[in-house]
């Protein structure tokens, strides 16, 4: 798995000098170059992580409010207990590694997901 994850980043570093010619950059401006590419890369990584969660919260508020028609129902509380359930529960298992707690994670939204549409299934029944 690491070799093919470094062969992508190798074809992808490739893609970047041969698209943007850093090939013909002298080794000044190839440190430019590539120090702005990392910072614009970082700076997009960290606005994910930190602005992602309160956006899908968001949504789901806003989903939420369109199929019950009730704006009470704080989805963010829902997601830092859903995650902090996770994070306990990935703490837990010991030394299983990215592999176990990627399982772990995808387990847990699965079920979250089935009750939460069962739970939506519902009301919506009740309000037919």
């Amino acid at each position: 798995m690491f070799n093919t994850i470094t062969r992508w980043m190798a074809l992808k570093k490739y893609q970047i000098e041969a698209t943007f010619s850093v090939y013909i950059f002298t080794a000044a401006e190839k440190a430019i170059f590539w120090s702005v590419v990392f910072l614009f890369s970082a700076l997009t990584i960290i606005a994910t992580i930190l602005y992602m969660p309160q956006h899908i919260a968001f949504l789901l508020n806003r989903a939420w409010f369109y199929f019950i028609g009730d704006d009470n129902v704080d989805v963010l509380e829902l997601t830092k207990d859903a995650m902090h359930e996770l994070a306990q529960g990935a703490l837990g298992t010991g030394t299983g590694g990215v592999a176990s707690v990627v399982t772990t994670a995808a387990t847990f939204v699965a079920e979250k997901v089935m009750e939460s549409a069962s739970t939506v299934a519902g009301a919506v029944k009740e309000e037919l």
